[in-house]
């Protein structure tokens, strides 16, 4: 099986601009493509590590990536998928992000000999001369195509600012770029990039007549089409210090039944005849397809000791409500109490197991919160100095364990 059949096996592929074309220079050319990552935090996360696992899988076979980290289109901000304007970072901000990137993206990523590239389009972009830009970019974008574009219909109602809608253009001249100085004919991207990379396709075919191609990846979605890797204390960071390899195990273990397949193909390297055994399991054999899931991920991610500590522990606490060197855990010092007490609502905020003080009062109403194995009843429920002692355990839900110790 070539790759491309097998992105396509896998459910990757959403949308590709000449699919029978693209599928014959992956069997019988060695490409040159990119893949774009505005740097808007100071981690990587879950949706970019499929990126990065096509990355790699394309690596592998003998292709050759560019990752282009978009020091100068995050000085603009993408609006695609957004409500609002992002809010504006600093030039000092960005290339920090920038490096983050690259020293994360360096574990998955042989960019020895030139087997893979990291460029900033910051190189081009940021000391551009506008009007030059405009002569050469802007005759070959009209505004009623580029309004037809999911990534600004969705936003023309809320108001889509100026800054925003050159963003597009910027992205379909990285692509421009690329191509004139590294012979670069292919751009992948998620989903939600279809509309710029199309931009990119069309930009190179206008200024040189060439043909270059784009594809897309679907986006990890729930059967349920929501988007994965959020948790309760924000996005699936793949930096251990943001989200620990615990909590990062944890969630693929705690995943619904009916995503699991779905997340093996997309996010793991196992073979397609091995998935296709745990596919086969039903009811309380899914939890094998989880566990198998929850390591393979956190094993890429973190490494195989990191991937075994987060599953011996998940298994010590789950087996009997037990306490894990690994759990997660939050110092509290004598100054979080009031005349020796804490409110639990206070607790499960500062544990982040609530995103504020109603919400955990909700939760424990609910009854959805154990101290100790004791359920907490009410909404001013406290627990005193004298009772966490050396540590107390949090228990909220059926799966998620939390160890509050005293400074």
């Amino acid at each position: 099986m070539n790759l491309f059949d097998e992105f396509k096996a896998r459910g990757m592929i959403a949308q590709c601009t000449n699919e029978d074309e693209v599928k014959r220079l992956f069997e019988n050319e060695k490409l040159t493509f990119y893949i774009g990552f505005d740097p808007t935090a100071d981690s990587l996360h879950i949706g970019h590590f499929i990126q990065l696992k096509i990355m790699a899988h394309m690596q592998r076979a003998g292709h050759r990536p560019i990752a282009v980290f978009g020091g100068g289109t995050a000085m603009i901000g993408d609006p695609t998928g957004k409500n609002d304007m992002r809010k504006m970072m600093t030039k000092e901000t960005i290339e920090h992000n920038v490096e983050c990137f690259k020293k994360q993206m360096s574990r998955f990523i042989d960019i020895s000999d030139g087997k893979a590239l990291f460029i900033n389009n910051a190189d081009w972009l940021m000391n551009m001369n506008y009007i030059d830009y405009l002569r050469e970019v802007g005759p070959h974008f009209t505004i009623s195509r580029m309004l037809a574009a999911e990534c600004y219909k969705s936003r023309l109602e809320k108001g889509l600012t100026f800054m925003e809608f050159n963003y597009m253009t910027m992205q379909s001249y990285d692509f421009y770029k690329l191509y004139s100085d590294y012979g670069c004919t292919l751009e992948f991207g998620g989903d939600d990039q279809w509309s710029n990379i199309i931009g990119g396709v069309e930009l190179i075919r206008r200024k040189t007549g060439k043909e270059v191609y784009g594809l897309t990846f679907k986006l990890l979605l729930t059967s349920e089409g929501k988007k994965m890797g959020k948790t309760e204390k924000g996005a699936l960071w793949l930096d251990p210090e943001k989200t620990s390899p615990y909590d990062f195990y944890q969630y693929w273990r705690n995943i619904d039944d009916a995503d699991v397949i779905n997340c093996m193909k997309m996010l793991t390297f196992m073979p397609l005849s091995e998935i296709a055994e745990y596919e086969k399991l039903e009811g309380s054999e899914i939890n094998r397809a989880k566990e198998k899931l929850a390591y393979e991920v956190t094993a890429v991610i973190h490494g195989e000791d990191e991937a075994r500590k987060a599953e011996e522990s998940a298994k010590k606490v789950f087996a009997a409500g037990g306490v894990s060197d690994d759990m997660p855990t939050t110092e509290l010092s004598a100054a979080d109490f009031t005349d020796g007490k804490i409110f639990v609502s206070d607790l499960l905020v500062k544990a982040k197991l609530a995103p504020s003080k109603g919400e955990a009062k909700r939760l424990i109403q609910q009854g959805g919160v154990l101290i100790n194995d004791s359920k907490a009843e009410r909404f001013d429920a406290f627990v005193t100095l004298d009772e966490i002692g050396e540590s107390l355990i949090i228990k909220k839900g059926k799966k998620t364990y939390h160890r509050i110790v005293l400074k």
